[in-house]
């Protein structure tokens, strides 16, 4: 048992969740600022051992990352990139500021080691994230930074392309790769988004703009991944998969959360929002098996959904996916999980491949 399972998490389970996340987001942010901090923070990752791995073109340092939902507003990447991981995607961005759902919003769920949440993507909007996202990219910085993309809660279904296209502009030339969130449940009917005509066409769109974007600011496309949901039969799952590689979206991140509440002991199953965390794991893991029988390489995968040790990412990375992103895990393991899943990692690789 480490000492953030003896101290800090107990300490953490009598304030409400959210008011939890912000107070870990706001002690994140002074420690990325200052020495002291980040000398910290650096400890508590310990030493990384180097594996990078190439996926869409892009050389990422690991194969772990931060899913989409923990630092929403770019407030604290730099943070999260010292504690050991390999990529970081922030946001769900929206063109404008919106405050989310009601509160309480967010779930502890520890007898299942899951959450449930909410939220609705509550962000400043784009342009507040704007000069953070300005100043990560005019610095070095030792992680791979992709945004996610989202629409306006009011914004009808036909005019999402609007939405997404607006935010894209707005952080292109920061975000070294851009994910298309269209399966979260917490935005009333987004997961229509996911099939019928308006996968096509929002798709078409955001890839039509992603070329003329790149000559616009004289560099490469952005990698463009799409966001799926966990709660798709197969048959839509392979709608999705025709529209991707007809579009030419150069990846999948499966998956978000679920709606589905099987085998919980929680007396707070019930409440409304999308289920992350332990549960989702072999149903995480199944689609991602599934869409690399479809697709083999031709469509890399980032997989996420309960992924809490190194076994869970190695099961992954096993059924087909080229990266992997933790969130409910790092809120139930500590700030030390990049660190102590890479060198589990590393050492399980060595053991395999004895030079």
């Amino acid at each position: 048992m480490t000492l953030y399972d003896k101290l800090f998490f107990p300490a953490f389970k009598q304030i409400d969740a959210e008011t939890a996340h912000d107070r870990t987001l706001t002690a994140l942010e002074k420690a990325q600022t200052n020495p002291i901090g980040q000398s910290v923070l650096r400890r508590i990752a310990g030493v990384l051992p180097r594996q990078p791995v190439t996926v869409f073109g892009l050389t990422f340092p690991n194969v772990l990352g931060i899913a989409a939902g923990f630092d929403k507003d770019v407030r604290v990447a730099a943070g999260l990139g010292m504690l050991g991981f390999g990529h970081i995607e922030v946001g769900t961005l929206t063109p404008w500021q919106q405050p989310g759902n009601p509160k309480p919003r967010v779930f502890r769920l520890p007898e299942d080691e899951a959450i449930i949440n909410r939220m609705g993507f509550p962000n400043g909007g784009v342009v507040r994230a704007l000069p953070r996202l300005r100043a990560l990219a005019a610095g070095e910085r030792p992680f791979i930074l992709g945004v996610s993309l989202g629409k306006q809660k009011q914004t009808p279904l036909d005019e999402a392309d609007k939405d997404y296209l607006l935010v894209m502009h707005a952080v292109y030339p920061y975000a070294d790769y851009l994910a298309i969130n269209i399966s979260s449940p917490n935005t009333p009917g987004l997961r229509e988004l996911q099939g019928g005509n308006y996968l096509g066409q929002l798709l078409g769109a955001l890839v039509a703009e992603n070329g003329r974007l790149a000559q616009q600011h004289a560099i490469s496309p952005r990698p463009l991944l799409v966001k799926i949901a966990p709660d798709l039969s197969w048959s839509e799952l392979d709608e999705i998969l025709t529209a991707v590689q007809a579009a030419g979206i150069n990846g999948l991140i499966a998956t978000n959360t679920t709606l589905s509440r099987d085998g919980l002991q929680s007396g707070l199953r019930e409440e409304a929002g999308g289920l992350s965390g332990r549960p989702l794991t072999a149903r995480s893991t199944e689609i991602i098996a599934y869409i690399a029988r479809q697709m083999g390489s031709r469509l890399p995968i980032v997989g996420v959904g309960g992924v809490q040790t190194a076994v869970d990412v190695q099961a992954k990375l096993d059924a087909g996916a080229s990266l992997v992103q933790v969130y409910t895990g790092l809120v139930y393991g500590g700030p030390g999980i990049a660190g102590t899943i890479l060198r589990q990692l590393a050492t399980a690789s060595q053991a395999t491949n004895p030079e």
